[in-house]
């Protein structure tokens, strides 16, 4: 860092913070990453900074990496202290200044404040922040959703840039802060193999697929006001499929990123309701603050379109949904195929489905290449080949950050690559308009199955290519 830091982790106690922040905190620090730094817990909880640290450690022993060292422990717990909201925002501003006095640098502390709040949450937040005059020097990291439509989100971002400026805000899609999301602009843009045949000559159609096994209980009220288009699919899925649409960027900086981003969703066709299918598992209604008729979808699956030079043509299917038979988090390109006339009957050419570059999402990130070679022996039979990479299996994976790590530590550096902007959300918000005005009814499908059958005719003549798909696929001469 080149400024000490305090980061203020609003929700310090809650499940977010528990699973994924605090243990992200602890091991950047353990890395030699968080110096010159304290953190600020505060939630609606009454605690003493000694039961803060207590429930800190006991996070971090159930959901971090490795031993918890009891030195390392120690030094991270140093860097711990804990305020209540209930005690306004003047305690708030108190806290802040006694960290900030402990780094012996006041007035030259950067703030980061995390809000791992509920979005109903998040403006009283903001508020608090500017009542503690807590603004200058400061970055906000902000959880999804960003808004629930257009209206919404505009009125959302008016509020917020009443407090801060655009270039405060980090809007988080922890998808986007994962290895192997990265790794698609340095696939692209470092290799001259590739990028030569990004696009509609080549490419025959893509595919984004996050399947989950969890279900929703304890967040079904969270879940009645979103469902999985807005939880989901403008959040994260969208956000995927700009880095595997974007031209090339005029440098690896955020600036540019985001202004290619940007035009691949200004690009995009309106998204319609009959190019889109919504379920909701058997099971959903009727529990946990849900109407006995509700019409939220916990399954979508979409085809979306780029209107440009590019991609025009070029289907893009996305599909996500709850208590899915698998979970998964996978982008699949599929090339067009060759003229095969040349290949004798029986030589099992084009059998297979074509070609294939998969990117897998998951925490042991790996990437792909499914081709046709000869089948060693007499004559000419093709069989499916792959070359595959782990980024586990290589030397630097000790050096690997997962998502919230690296995304929290970009915030710090004031790094925007990796988030998302009000003018992209907007733009997503705007393509929606006529889904969310007309949706299409829900169709029921089983819990551990995947999805409504309806999925199947809205990417037909395609198929779905995740590896639970491989008996539907093969009836249909497709191949993994």
């Amino acid at each position: 860092m080149t400024a000490p830091h305090v980061i203020v982790l609003f929700g310090a106690t809650g499940d977010l913070a528990k699973r994924k922040l605090l243990p992200g905190l602890l091991r950047l620090t353990q890395a030699g990453l968080l110096t010159d730094t304290r953190i600020v817990g505060t939630s609606l909880e009454q605690l003493t900074t000694e039961e803060f640290v207590a429930k800190a450690r006991a996070a971090c022993a159930e959901f971090g990496k490795g031993q918890l060292d009891d030195g390392k422990w120690e030094i991270f717990a140093e860097m711990l202290s804990f305020v209540s909201q209930s005690e306004g925002p003047h305690a708030l501003a108190e806290a802040v200044r006694k960290a900030e006095a402990d780094l012996g640098a006041p007035g030259e502390v950067q703030l980061l404040h995390y809000l791992s709040v509920p979005p109903k949450a998040a403006l009283s937040v903001i508020r608090q922040l500017a009542e503690a005059r807590l603004v200058d020097r400061a970055r906000i990291i902000m959880e999804k959703p960003f808004g629930t439509d257009l209206e919404s989100a505009v009125a959302l971002n008016n509020e917020v840039h009443e407090v801060f400026d655009e270039d405060q805000i980090f809007r988080i899609d922890h998808f986007l802060g994962k290895e192997a999301a990265q790794n698609i602009l340095a696939f692209r843009f470092a290799n001259g193999l590739f990028e030569p045949i990004w696009n509609r000559n080549f490419i025959q159609h893509v595919q984004i697929d996050v399947p989950e096994t969890l279900g929703l209980e304890g967040r079904t009220a969270f879940y009645e006001t979103t469902g999985a288009f807005r939880d989901m699919v403008v959040t994260h899925l969208f956000q995927v499929l700009a880095f595997m649409a974007m031209e090339p960027p005029t440098s690896l900086a955020p600036g540019p990123i985001s202004d290619e981003k940007l035009k691949v969703f200004r690009s995009m066709k309106t998204i319609e309701p009959h190019d889109v299918v919504r379920g909701q598992y058997n099971g959903y209604r009727g529990k946990e603050e849900v109407a006995e008729y509700s019409d939220t979808e916990t399954f979508i699956a979409l085809r979306i379109e780029i209107d440009n030079w590019r991609w025009a043509g070029v289907p893009f299917f996305l599909r996500t949904g709850k208590k899915l038979a698998e979970g998964a988090r996978v982008i699949s390109i599929a090339f067009k195929e060759p003229p095969l006339s040349m290949f004798p009957a029986g030589s099992n050419a084009g059998m297979q489905g074509p070609d294939h570059l998969t990117f897998d999402l998951a925490d042991q990130s790996r990437m792909s290449l499914s081709f046709y070679g000869k089948r060693p022996g007499p004559g000419m039979q093709l069989e499916k080949l792959s070359m595959q990479f782990a980024t586990h299996e290589t030397a630097s994976a000790v050096g690997v950050l997962e998502a919230y790590e690296r995304l929290i530590l970009d915030a710090m550096k004031g790094d925007h690559t990796l988030f998302t902007t009000a003018a992209g959300i907007e733009a997503l918000w705007e393509k929606s308009i006529p889904l969310l005005q007309n949706p299409p009814p829900v169709r029921a499908y089983a819990p551990g199955s995947w999805g409504p059958n309806a999925i199947h005719q809205l990417i037909a003549p395609h198929a779905w290519r995740l590896p639970f798909e491989r008996s539907w696929r093969e009836s249909n001469n497709y191949s993994s």
